[in-house]
């Protein structure tokens, strides 16, 4: 009986805590990063230097990493076919993609981050429709589930933009409350850029949504993930400080001003370099690769959480009833996605066993 709890406790609770921790520390550093950028941090200097961070601790731990790992031959990383998939990882995942992100939240808020981060699915399902990887099929159950779901992913998207209403509560004008929102945290901005900072982020996420198609192709060539993780982390800071050279005039802005920054940087680092993705390989390899991405909705609860909490006479019902549009169509499309994915498999496992030839090659399933 104690085994068995025992094993409900390490396969089932822990992972579910750890997933759910993981999207709850994502929202607290975007409310801190909104406040450093609001209080005078600029964009382009915090993507140079949190992955700075990020790529200094990722290098040395991505070689023990895969100190026991024997694989069979592969690619070689410094292959200019490899070393160009690492630089467009680099490009389109951290200087392209981070920089648009970082400059969207300035403009908005982590509501509208956590709704631009749900289209994630519908663009990619659009871009692989565009790229013609995935065929129109109006037959297929799976194919009109991604459809409902990307058009339900628009309208929360498009709500989000264009639909506040009314503020959750209007907070007393004590000294204390005061004190608090001037000078410690900051979730939203003016309405005034709001709608530039949301199509800032949408493109954000078509960036992410390439850098996903780049890197399935570097997964089959080399196996060894965290180091093409380390070495794209490094490119995409170094292009991240050439744009921030090309964009920043003030070398003052170059300078750390408070211990707060200090600590927000290595903390976004830490988290973003290693803690967050050594959980989510460990959380995919215990319950499969669908399980990551579905709790990214919980990044809603966080954000509503916290907003209606600490924020509430900045943050609207509209943003909320938006998210949570925004949560059904990216659970939509990936429901579509794991039905469509299930059937290939079954397909699959008839074919091979009609024809009774074993399964070799296990990485046709990465």
């Amino acid at each position: 009986m104690e085994l068995r709890s025992g094993a409900l406790l390490w396969g089932v609770v822990v992972p579910f805590l750890a997933m759910v921790s993981l999207e709850g520390c994502t929202i607290g550093l975007t409310i801190l990063a909104k406040t450093a950028i609001t209080y005078g941090t600029n964009t382009f200097v915090f993507v140079v230097y949190t992955n700075a961070v990020a790529s200094f601790l990722l290098l040395p731990y991505s070689f023990l990493f895969h100190l026991n790992h024997r694989t069979d031959y592969q690619q070689s990383l410094f292959s200019f076919p490899l070393l160009l998939r690492i630089f467009l990882l680099g490009f389109t995942g951290i200087c392209v993609s981070q920089n648009l992100a970082f400059l969207g939240l300035s403009y908005s808020s982590p509501i509208v981050v956590c709704v631009m981060g749900l289209m994630l699915p519908a663009i990619s399902f659009i871009l692989s429709i565009l790229l013609r990887r995935t065929k129109i099929n109006w037959k297929s159950p799976s194919f009109i589930t991604k459809v409902v779901g990307t058009v339900i992913s628009v309208i929360g998207a498009t709500s989000e933009e264009l639909y506040l209403g009314p503020v959750v509560r209007q907070h007393p004008s004590s000294s204390l409350h005061l004190h608090f929102k001037q000078k410690l945290l900051v979730f939203t901005s003016t309405t005034d850029r709001w709608i530039m900072g949301g199509l800032l982020l949408a493109a954000a996420t078509l960036c992410v949504s390439i850098w996903n198609i780049i890197q399935l192709g570097v997964v089959k060539q080399y196996s060894q993930g965290m180091k093409v993780a380390s070495f794209y982390s490094l490119v995409g800071t170094l292009m991240s400080a050439a744009m921030a050279f090309f964009f920043v005039d003030d070398l003052n802005a170059w300078i750390i001003k408070s211990k707060f920054d200090i600590f927000l940087i290595i903390a976004t680092g830490v988290f973003s370099g290693l803690i967050r993705n050594r959980v989510q390989i460990w959380c995919m390899q215990m319950k499969g690769p669908y399980y990551v991405p579905m709790f990214k909705p919980f990044g809603i609860l966080f954000a509503t959480f916290f907003g209606s909490t600490f924020f509430g006479d900045t943050f609207h019902y509209g943003s909320v009833m938006a998210a949570f549009i925004a949560g059904m169509g990216y659970l939509t499309v990936m429901w579509g996605q794991i039905n469509e994915d299930q059937g290939r498999d079954d397909k699959s496992n008839d074919d091979l066993s009609s024809s009774r030839v074993p399964l070799l090659d296990e990485e046709s399933k990465v």
